[in-house]
């Protein structure tokens, strides 16, 4: 029995490498990478990072670093994409951290899995404590590697699959570590990109999530009463507050920021100034 799982685990390694973007990852990488141990080689594309990042990775011997200056997510990603020797890709952030169980999920799979893709859930960490529940959509991030294609989606970056998808029972943990200073940071740099993306795309062709952040101060208190009591995270204590009081913070700061550019975007109409371009000289001015 030992050996046929043994062997079961070296075919899997011969499959897939993990693929994970980085900028400035200490206060998480190495969880990530220490339930990485099993995969022959484990990409990292790093975006010239300043902290310890870079000496974190060099401490595992399975890991390779690119480094590339960051444009998009997206791009980042196709550019570890086309730097993969693999036929399957797990695609990572720094601050995923695989479940005990999804990694035996993994290890059981058969040598040539029927469908190209697998979608794989999310549990959310509040200081290391993974709650019951999340508002984050299951993600696609294990597939065939000739398969795959990424493409931005307002702040972040989705994957096409050019083939048939099933999906994982188990979950991924997102445990982001990093100061309330960072992710606030982060959140400034999201809502640019966000916004754009709500003023370009067409209102017929936005999801429900996106046409309720277009009527602004509607988003923000639905998510706070979603997160807390239909997705139950008040049974969590603290945790759960803090996360629901986290998801309602972002939606304001995009709220505020739609708000902000809109107003703007009124202001060069009523002086009859061209605004074909005003959401990209608002949402970004530099």
């Amino acid at each position: 029995m030992v050996i046929c799982e043994s062997a079961q685990y070296m075919a899997l390694t011969d499959k897939i490498i993990p693929l994970i973007l980085a900028f400035n990852e200490e206060p998480n990488l190495r969880r990530t990478l220490s339930r990485l141990t099993w995969a022959k080689e484990v990409l990292v594309v790093d975006s010239f990072s300043t902290d310890a990042t870079l000496d974190i990775c060099r401490s595992f011997p399975n890991v390779r670093v690119l480094q590339r200056v960051f444009d998009t997510a997206a791009q980042q990603d196709n550019f570890g994409l086309a730097n993969v020797g693999s036929k399957w890709v797990l695609s990572m952030d720094a601050d995923y951290v695989l479940s005990d169980e999804l990694l035996a999920e993994i290890k059981a799979m058969e040598d040539e899995p029927p469908f190209d893709g697998y979608f794989i859930p999310f549990r959310y960490c509040v200081f290391g404590k993974p709650l019951r529940s999340t508002i984050l959509p299951p993600r696609c991030s294990l597939y065939r590697r000739e398969k795959a294609t990424y493409f931005d989606d307002g702040h972040t970056q989705r994957v096409r699959i050019d083939g048939t998808t099933s999906s994982l029972k188990n979950p991924i943990h997102h445990d982001d570590r990093k100061s309330l200073s960072r992710w606030l940071k982060s959140q400034d740099r999201y809502t640019e990109r966000e916004v754009e993306k709500l003023l370009r795309t067409p209102h017929a062709e936005l999801g429900l999530n996106d046409r309720l952040r277009t009527m602004k101060w509607v988003a923000p208190p639905l998510v706070f009463f979603y997160t807390l009591f239909v997705r139950g995270n008040v049974l969590d204590g603290w945790h759960g507050w803090y996360y629901a009081l986290q998801r309602t913070l972002a939606e304001s700061l995009l709220s505020l920021r739609l708000t902000e550019v809109q107003r703007l975007q009124d202001s060069v109409s009523d002086s009859g100034d061209d605004a074909s371009n005003a959401t990209s000289r608002f949402v970004n001015p530099t």
